[in-house]
């Protein structure tokens, strides 16, 4: 995370996947203020065992980038509403990344940590049968669930998902 006042958000995606049986490392490392202590973590986190990285910031929000920059795993971005522009600055500076340094943008603030979250733990599951069966085992989980009709899996026109109309 890009700042200390990031934590709440991203306790948000930490909380998913311990629920999930997934460590992970949190970290305060910022692309403008500590640029080489940025990218030094970056190069060194595949060595680390880690294998997506899950990146947020708010305003310029050039961490997520950063990121992509300096490893070759899998970068998941989460912009933050930490500005006058209420997140729409972060979110255009984490999607609009150039060829070549990819980043997997997700919502802004917490749907958005606990979505990166989310995806993250199914992009370790390709290479952990295990962790995939765990994710299987669970369903849809809880943030799936439509809020307005409890219904699981079902699209607003009452299609179920990949159902042609």
């Amino acid at each position: 995370m890009g700042s200390e006042s990031d934590r709440p958000t991203m306790e948000e995606a930490v909380r998913v996947l311990a629920e999930s049986g997934v460590g992970c490392e949190v970290v305060v490392r910022s692309a403008h203020r500590t640029p080489e202590e940025a990218a030094s973590w970056a190069r060194g986190a595949r060595g680390r065992g880690l294998e997506v990285i899950i990146a947020c910031a708010g305003g310029a929000a050039h961490l997520a980038g950063a990121m992509a920059a300096d490893s070759l795993l899998p970068v998941l971005g989460v912009p933050l509403a930490t500005s006058p522009l209420g997140g729409i600055d972060a979110l255009l500076s984490t999607v609009q990344m150039p060829p070549g340094v990819p980043v997997g943008t997700l919502g802004v603030g917490s749907w958005g940590a606990r979505n990166a979250a989310y995806l993250a733990l199914r992009i370790l599951a390709l290479s952990d049968p295990v962790l995939a069966r765990r994710l299987e085992a669970a369903g849809a989980g809880p943030d799936r669930r439509s809020a307005g009709s409890g219904r699981r899996g079902r699209s607003g026109d009452g299609a179920r998902a990949g159902e042609k109309r």
